[in-house]
């Protein structure tokens, strides 16, 4: 005994005091007086706490060979204290040893030790060194708690305790190196492929995720702490490190297929928007998009899922920008759209998959929409109808493309409609917008066309009167409709004045249609309803009448008035050509015409032509009743003969019957002369009441749309052309400037340009010189006459006025006033 006393009193003193914390029974515990002791001896000297963390090192490592479980957690309990007592510049020294013998314990099999293990290592990061660490790694630490977050065994409370203690590890691990640039890079992709999946699986464990997402949650619950650590790894990461957070997210989605269903997707991914820092969004969002890009040729319910994904992650982000490139989002999603109309399956279950992700896309995109400023949603709108393809003015659109894709444009134009606040018409219809909306506004399609005046409802309504005119009816009260009325703006009574005939023409096309149904008479009337409503004044009530007077003429023609009954067969029925419409789409428009005028005269405060409308519909209602609404627009009523029903589209069988013989009386239609008085007597104007929009205004076919209307027909004048010159290689005044045009002047060599340039001057000369006098004489006087052919006719369009169809049908003898005429552009301010 005296022996072992010797040698006891040998020892240095730092081993002697770490000896005395250990009791004689190791069940007694860690001895406190004695590691008082061992503290105050480790504050008073720093420099030997790297001697003091090697020696319990060792004898920790003794005990574990030895399985003294009971004196391992006597020794991690002292390098706990120790820890949390000392902060000197020599702590990086004793932490070595500290992380050695937390190695030790999570190489351990049992499960006891890692869990200690573990709790020491958070206890350790949550510390806050004073001094920086060049050479520390954690890379092991990263790896072991990766593995025990997917820790599996039969018992359910182990598994628990070791998939929890893996996530806290981790969570150790990401507070101790994300905010400390000399720790090692945590955002390695090395580590970043294995801290994530391994929250993401303990997060999706449906052993571990609660039933009530609203119920309280549990802070020792896995799933929960997994979730508190991904927000909180999210948080921190910046531009740069956004990326390797988001990419092993999808990936880990793509390996375990759960795309579908999309709910814990989305869960995840709000999770991350809601965390992610405001200015850095847009990474989230261009990593979906680029993810879905490599999902071209998957199943359309992943693509579906990933949209959704992403139309959840556009809703959060709605204060932030959505990229710097708006368009390639834009482009990028109605790429997948057209992909998926191209490769659509005719697999019936497959198919209804591909329109569920089609639809998904259209939202997406009227989501991202919605994030924009007004005045970029109208170029998103004109970038959407810049996919249709551009035709000739002799071509029609909608004969080159699919129809089902065409049909998903235009609801992807009116998607973006939608998320659009009109202020002012100018804004909303700038004309190299508004001339391809109202071509569209022509396909064959009658669906296709319905939604391209339901683009125009949601453009020009701006006080949500649009469903309270969604049917033709006879409004005998404005007021008790409900319809909110506006004085009109000075900017929007321009407006119509200058492209109001633009709208009248396109809807006088529209009505003459043969494949119109209920649907389409029923969206033209709420667009010129809207119109009256939202523009309407004094100053253009003369275009309204006439537009309806228009739509009247086109139901009357080839129809017999009542003084003269026209041509008829031997039965008395009459003869109807090639170019008339049925009879139930006449009946609609003298319906729709009247419903019309109505509206207008209230609107426009003319009680004179609202009794004088009254009148005209209550003998229709006692001579004529197919010519009213509540006929004409009723669903169950039928043509008069079997013969008519492979021309009527708008009707179905009942017992209601249209008249056996097609009469016009002048008591049942709108008189000119009779409303022309009615609005003298108001101080209308009535000057352009006689100026008819059936014909198409000049400027309208344009491709470009940007010229101007003009009474005086278009003129082309080639007073130089090839033909009317001796120089042969002149240089058109239309070829077209591109970028690439101006690399190529620039490249060429100024000697070969001046060598060009004398060889023509060159060619003129010869020419003069050696051809005949008879010739040169010839040539001028055909570009003489050219010269005056051209004045010639300019000056007799001039003295015989415009060729207007007014003019034509001679209905009115006046000259036409100042007010008359359509100034080009460049002439009016």
């Amino acid at each position: 005994m005296s022996c072992v006393g010797c040698c006891k009193a040998i020892k240095p003193r730092y081993k002697r005091l770490v000896d005395d914390i250990f009791p004689v029974n190791p069940q007694d515990g860690l001895v406190k007086n004695n590691m008082d002791k061992l503290t105050f001896y480790a504050l008073s000297s720093p420099e030997k706490l790297d001697r003091i963390g090697e020696y319990l090192a060792s004898k920790l490592s003794r005990d574990v060979a030895r399985k003294r479980y009971t004196l391992v957690k006597i020794a991690m309990d002292a390098l706990d204290q120790l820890l949390v007592s000392c902060h000197d510049y020599s702590l990086n020294l004793f932490v070595e040893s500290f992380l050695k013998m937390v190695q030790k314990l999570l190489e351990c099999d049992e499960l006891e030790l890692q869990v200690l293990a573990t709790a020491s290592f958070v206890k350790f990061a949550n510390i806050e060194e004073d001094t920086p660490s060049y050479h520390r790694r954690y890379d092991f630490f990263v790896s072991k708690f990766s593995v025990m977050c997917h820790g599996g065994t039969n018992n359910d409370k182990q598994r628990s305790r070791i998939r929890l203690s893996g996530v806290k590890g981790l969570q150790g691990v990401v507070r101790k190196t994300v905010s400390d640039e000399l720790q090692v890079n945590i955002w390695d992709p090395i580590h970043m492929d294995k801290i994530v999946p391994s929250l993401l699986y303990n997060m999706h464990d449906p052993g571990f995720v609660p039933v009530d997402i609203e119920s309280t949650k549990d802070d020792e619950h896995p799933a929960q702490v997994a979730e508190t650590v991904l927000r909180d790894l999210i948080c921190r990461a910046s531009y740069g490190n956004l990326k390797p957070v988001l990419r092993p997210i999808l990936v880990h989605m793509d390996n375990h297929k759960l795309w579908t269903p999309p709910t814990f997707v989305v869960k995840c991914f709000k999770i991350v928007m809601y965390s992610v820092q405001q200015q850095y969004a847009y990474v989230v969002i261009q990593a979906l998009m680029s993810h879905l890009d490599t999902h071209q040729k998957s199943a359309p319910d992943i693509k579906a899922a990933i949209v959704d994904v992403l139309f959840e992650a556009v809703i959060i982000a709605a204060g932030a920008s959505v990229g710097p490139s708006v368009l390639d989002v834009f482009n990028t999603l109605v790429k997948h759209l057209r992909i998926s109309l191209d490769n659509k399956s005719s697999d019936e279950t497959i198919r209804a998959q591909e329109k569920k992700f089609e639809e998904s896309l259209i939202n997406t995109i009227g989501q991202f929409a919605n994030n924009l400023p007004d005045y970029q949603k109208i170029e998103i709108m004109m970038f959407v109808m810049a996919k249709f393809p551009q035709f000739t003015a002799e071509e029609s659109y909608g004969l080159q493309m699919d129809v089902q894709l065409q049909t998903m444009l235009l609801k992807t134009l009116l998607k973006v409609a939608t998320k659009y606040k009109t202020v002012n018409m100018a804004n909303a219809f700038p004309q190299e917008f508004l001339q391809p909306l109202l071509r569209m506004s022509l396909f064959e399609e009658p669906g296709m066309r319905i939604i391209v005046q339901e683009i125009l409802h949601t453009l020009i309504d701006r006080h949500e009167n649009s469903e309270k005119l969604r049917h033709v009816q006879v409004i005998r009260d404005v007021a008790k409709m409900g319809i909110k009325l506006e004085k009109v703006s000075r900017p929007d009574s321009l407006f119509m004045k200058k492209h109001g005939s633009q709208f009248y023409w396109y809807l006088c096309e529209n009505m003459r249609l043969e494949s119109n149904k209920v649907d389409n008479f029923e969206a033209l009337y709420r667009t010129m309803a809207l119109i009256t409503v939202e523009t309407g004044s004094r100053d253009i009530v003369s275009d309204l009448i006439r537009l309806a007077l228009d739509m009247q003429e086109i139901a009357s023609d080839n129809c017999p008035q009542s003084k003269s009954p026209g041509a008829s067969d031997k039965e008395g029925n009459i003869s109807m050509n090639d170019l008339s419409l049925p009879l139930t789409h006449k009946c609609a428009i003298h319906a729709l015409v009247g419903a019309l005028l109505c509206l207008v005269a209230q609107i426009c405060e003319l009680p004179e032509l609202l009794q004088y409308t009254l009148e005209i519909l209550e003998c229709r209602k006692t001579e004529a009743p197919h010519m009213l609404p509540e006929f004409a627009f009723n669903r169950k009523n039928r043509p008069n003969s079997a013969s008519e029903l492979h021309v009527t589209i708008l009707t179905d069988f009942n017992h209601k019957l249209y008249p056996e013989v097609e009469t016009l009386r002048d008591s049942w239609v709108f008189q000119q002369e009779a409303i022309s008085s009615i609005l003298m007597s108001a101080e209308v104007d009535v000057s352009r009441l006689s100026t008819s929009f059936i014909q198409k205004p000049l400027g309208v076919s344009e491709v470009d749309g940007n010229r101007s209307m003009s009474d005086v027909n278009s003129i082309v004048m080639d007073f130089e052309s090839p033909e009317a010159s001796p120089m042969q290689g002149r240089r058109r005044e239309t070829e077209e400037i591109t970028v690439e045009s101006l690399k190529k002047m620039l490249a060429e060599d100024p000697k070969v340009r001046r060598e060009e340039e004398e060889r023509k001057r060159l060619e003129i000369v010869n020419t003069f010189r050696n051809d005949p006098f008879e010739e040169i004489v010839a040539r001028a006087e055909a570009k003489s006459n050219h010269f005056h052919n051209k004045l010639n006719e300019i000056l007799s369009m001039v003295s015989r006025g415009s060729d207007s169809p007014a003019m034509l049908r001679g209905a009115s003898k006046q000259p036409p006033t100042i007010l008359d005429i359509q100034f080009p552009d460049l002439y009016v301010y």
